[in-house]
C-alpha cells in the first residue's frame, strides 16, 4: 500500500512560528507522535483549536492514531447533536478557547519544543480517510464528504506548485477548520513546503502585527471581506510576497489596490468543499481561472464537473462555467445567485461588487426575499431585490443615485435598508437565512 509522510519537510526545516519561536518539522513530528499516544480511544474527533499550530498538531496526531477529524460548517449546538448521533464516541480537541458543546473534551496544551529535531516524518497510508468535511444538505442534515490522506497531500503540493509557495511563512485570517483555511495554511505547511504563523488575526491592526511577526518571504491568506476592511483602515502595510484570497469573487479595484499596498501579487483560489480548491487566477492579469495541476474539467450546457488530480471522484460545480480550453474557464455566476428581472439577467455577486465599490459604503449586499403569500400564482408579480447596506455617512437617496450610474435600473433595490453590520461568519461569508432574518427585522 502506498504511503505518504506526515509532511514533506526535512526534520530541520521550519514548519511553524509560535510565540516568537520557530518550530522545526522534526520537533513537530515528535510532538505529533507523543500526542497520538495520549488521545482517547475513539474513531472521530472535532478539532476546535484556535491556535493554528495546535490545530495542525491535533489533526496530525489524530491521523497518526487512525482517527478521523470531522470538519462541519459550524459548531452550532444542533449541528454537533446531529454529528454526535451519527459518529459514535465523537470527542472535541480544543486549546481552551473554544469547544463544541455537549462533547467529551480533550485539551491540547502548549508543549515545550521537542529536542529530537532529527525525527523523520512518520508515514500514513494514502487510502486512509483522515477527515470528513460537510456541506449543508437539502434537508438541513450535514452532507459528508470523505478526504483521503494521499489526495490531501497532492492537494497541498498542487497549490504550492501553482503559487510557488515553498518557503513562505503563512499568515491566515481564515480558520483552519474551514476548507479554504485548511488547504491554504495547514496543507501548504504539511505538503507545500510552507510554514504557518499560529494565530488567526481578524482586525486590521492585528493582521499587520501578525505579518510583521512572520519572517519573509511571507503570504497573507485572507478573504475579500477581511481584505476590504484592511484596505479601508488605511494603515501602513508591511510588504508581502503574495496575497491569496478566496470564498467570494474579488472586485478588480480591490485586488489592484491590495497589490499596490502590499507590493505583491494577489491571487484568488476557486473551489468548493466537495472538490477542494481546483483553480486559481490573478485578477489584475486575467479574469479567467486556470485549473490546478492534474485537475480536469468537463463543462457542458447542463453543468460542469471537475475530477482527477486531488479531487475525490467526479464533483459537479454549482456555477455557470464558460470553458475557454487549455484548462482555463470563466465563471458566469452560481446557479442560485443568478437573477432574472423582466427578462434581464445578472448575478448577485456582480450587484454586490457594484454596491461595495460606492465610496462611503463599508459593507453591503443584495438580497432576493422569499415571495410573499400569493405571489406564486400572480404571473405579473416582479420580485424586487432589496439591499442591506452599512454606510454611516450616506443616505438611501445617495446610495440609489450611485447605483443608477452602475447597474441597470431594473435591478435597483427596493428598499435600501441601512444596517449597523452584516452577519458575516468567520470566513466573511453571508448566510441567506441570517440575511433574511436581518431583512425582516429592519423592514418591520
Amino acid at each position: 500500500m502506498m504511503q505518504y509522510p506526515l509532511s514533506s519537510h526535512l526534520p530541520g526545516d521550519v514548519i511553524a512560528h509560535r510565540s516568537g519561536e520557530a518550530i522545526t518539522a522534526g520537533q513537530f513530528y515528535q510532538q505529533a507522535l507523543d500526542l497520538a499516544g495520549e488521545l482517547p480511544a475513539t474513531s472521530y474527533i472535532i478539532n476546535t483549536c484556535q491556535d493554528r499550530y495546535l490545530f495542525m498538531l491535533g489533526f496530525a496526531a489524530a491521523a497518526l492514531s487512525g482517527k478521523i477529524t470531522l470538519m462541519p460548517s459550524s459548531f452550532a449546538p444542533n449541528t454537533i447533536l446531529q454529528l454526535q448521533s451519527r459518529y459514535a464516541g465523537l470527542i472535541c480537541l480544543h486549546d481552551g478557547r473554544d469547544q463544541a458543546q455537549g462533547l467529551p473534551e480533550f485539551k491540547i496544551a502548549a508543549r515545550a519544543p521537542a529536542e529530537l529535531a532529527a525525527v523523520q516524518a512518520p508515514l500514513i497510508d494514502a487510502e486512509q480517510v483522515v477527515s470528513i468535511v460537510f456541506t449543508s444538505g437539502s434537508t438541513g442534515e450535514p452532507t459528508a464528504h470523505s478526504k483521503r490522506w494521499g489526495l490531501l497531500c497532492v492537494n497541498g503540493a498542487s497549490e504550492s506548485e501553482r503559487l510557488q509557495a515553498k518557503g513562505m511563512a503563512i499568515v491566515a485570517t481564515v480558520p483552519p477548520q474551514h476548507m479554504y483555511g485548511f488547504e491554504s495554511s495547514i496543507l501548504l505547511a504539511l505538503h507545500g513546503g510552507s510554514s504557518i504563523w499560529n494565530g488567526k488575526p481578524f482586525y486590521p491592526a492585528d493582521i499587520i502585527d501578525a505579518l510583521h511577526a512572520a519572517p519573509r518571504p511571507r503570504m497573507l491568506v485572507t478573504t475579500p471581506f477581511h481584505l476590504s476592511t484592511l484596505m479601508s483602515a488605511e494603515l501602513p502595510l508591511p510588504s508581502c510576497d503574495m496575497v491569496l484570497s478566496a470564498t467570494a469573487p474579488l472586485a478588480l479595484p480591490l485586488a489592484e489596490r491590495a497589490e499596490e499596498g502590499f507590493t505583491a501579487p494577489l491571487l484568488e483560489i476557486y473551489g468548493c468543499t466537495e472538490s477542494g480548491q481546483v483553480a486559481s487566477r490573478r485578477p489584475s492579469d486575467n479574469p479567467a481561472w486556470h485549473l490546478l495541476p492534474g485537475v480536469k474539467m468537463d463543462a457542458r450546457e447542463e453543468g460542469a464537473w471537475v475530477f482527477d488530480g486531488h479531487v475525490e471522484g467526479r464533483v459537479q460545480l454549482s456555477d455557470h462555467i464558460e470553458d475557454q480550453g487549455n484548462g482555463r474557464f470563466v465563471l458566469l455566476g452560481r446557479h442560485e445567485d443568478m437573477v432574472n428581472v423582466v427578462g434581464k439577467r445578472t448575478s448577485i455577486p456582480y450587484l454586490n461588487s457594484q454596491l461595495q465599490a460606492i465610496p462611503g459604503v463599508v459593507d453591503g449586499c443584495f438580497l432576493q426575499p422569499e415571495p410573499s403569500p400569493g405571489d406564486a400564482s400572480d404571473l405579473e408579480t416582479v420580485q424586487r431585490l432589496v439591499a442591506l447596506v452599512v454606510a454611516p455617512t450616506l443616505g438611501t437617496r445617495e446610495i440609489l443615485a450611485q447605483l443608477r450610474s452602475r447597474i441597470d435600473a431594473v435591478f435597483l433595490p427596493r428598499p435600501v435598508l441601512r444596517v449597523d453590520a452584516l452577519p458575516r461568519n468567520a470566513t466573511g461569508k453571508l448566510v441567506r437565512s441570517e440575511l433574511l432574518a436581518l431583512y425582516d427585522k429592519h423592514r418591520s
